[in-house]
């Protein structure tokens, strides 16, 4: 816990110093910032927004196919401005969704197929602000996540008998930077608690896996308004080696109509491999502000920034390649430890 706190700290403290390093035009604006930029903002239409009309509650939907070491999920989520300034928002990001069993007998997690319906949930606190002329958004977050993992058959041929659900959660936290082309997003994911489990008679989420750090580090770039491209490096560790290594991912989404965003994913490391996903997710109320009638300016991806959902919230779990560590249940070849090596 002690290390989890101090990562934290840490985090929080290097963002705070970070924003106010930053130069004049990157700080959150003042009144009298504010209005000496209007002559160049004001021909856009921005500096004129009231952000606390702009930013209004929302709620909706969300899912998304398995990807590496996420589950099949569907739910609900929202997000809930808590306290909102001339130019920054202190809000609630919350989400629950019911986890299903991996498709076609092929793990999400290596070699376990996760199995039955368990809910996880996430929510994320955060401030979001503008820069002076509004043409940046900034932000920084932190939160905590937990999730049930029901476990069936190997997707290996290896009997794994004995299954049983297990429970993972996690801290994280994560800093944001976006403009009309670019965004940036990094993160950090550390479980706590206890992170390994024996899975099943042959595998474990814990030896070589079970709940894993991740830390990642995403760039993104606006194609056109509505579709958008990223690319990120992200870095896993898990108690033991058999996980621990850098990746890469990919990203494609598209926003089909006011709140409706489509994605794909594409991800690489050397526990995983390549795994693709897809995601879908539905807001109410989000960017109701940009309906036709609305000023243009309302639509900026900037200002929609600020009501945006959070990225990055799954526990992710990795078990014990087969040829690994092992905990058997059965007397004959359990060693004096409950644990031994078998070959593959």
């Amino acid at each position: 816990m002690n290390k989890i706190f101090s990562f934290s700290v840490s985090l929080i403290g290097s963002s705070s110093f970070a924003i106010a390093s930053l130069p004049f035009g990157l700080r959150p604006a003042t009144a009298q910032e504010a209005k000496s930029t209007q002559g160049t903002a004001a021909d856009l239409g921005v500096m004129s927004i009231s952000l606390k009309d702009a930013i209004q509650p929302n709620f909706g939907f969300q899912g998304a196919l398995q990807g590496a070491g996420t589950p099949n999920q569907a739910g609900i989520g929202g997000f809930l401005p808590l306290v909102t300034g001339d130019n920054s928002v202190f809000f609630l990001d919350a989400q629950a969704n019911a986890n299903f069993a991996d498709y076609n007998n092929y793990s999400s997690i290596i070699n376990t197929t996760v199995a039955g319906t368990t809910i996880s949930t996430s929510s994320r606190l955060g401030y979001r602000f503008l820069n002076s002329d509004r043409s940046w958004m900034f932000g920084v977050n932190a939160g905590y996540d937990s999730r049930p993992m029901a476990t069936g058959a190997a997707d290996t041929g290896v009997n794994a008998r004995n299954s049983s659900t297990v429970f993972y959660q996690q801290v994280a936290a994560g800093l944001e930077a976006v403009s009309n082309t670019w965004n940036f997003n990094a993160y950090a994911l550390v479980p706590f608690g206890t992170v390994n489990y024996q899975l099943n008679i042959a595998y474990l989420g814990g030896y070589g896996g079970g709940a894993l750090d991740t830390y990642g580090f995403d760039v993104g770039y606006a194609i056109t308004p509505d579709f958008k491209a990223s690319v990120g490096y992200y870095y896993q560790d898990g108690d033991f080696d058999t996980a621990d290594g850098s990746g890469v991912l990919g990203r494609l989404s598209y926003n089909i109509s006011n709140g409706l965003t489509a994605g794909v994913n594409l991800s690489y490391d050397q526990a995983f491999e390549t795994r693709f996903s897809a995601d879908l997710k539905y807001r109410f109320g989000s960017n109701g502000y940009g309906a036709p009638s609305k000023k243009k300016a309302w639509q900026t991806p900037v200002i929609q920034a600020l009501t945006e959902t959070l990225k990055h919230r799954d526990v992710r779990a990795h078990d014990a390649t087969h040829g690994r560590f092992g905990c058997l249940t059965d007397s004959k070849h359990t060693s004096k430890s409950g644990c031994e090596y078998f070959g593959s």
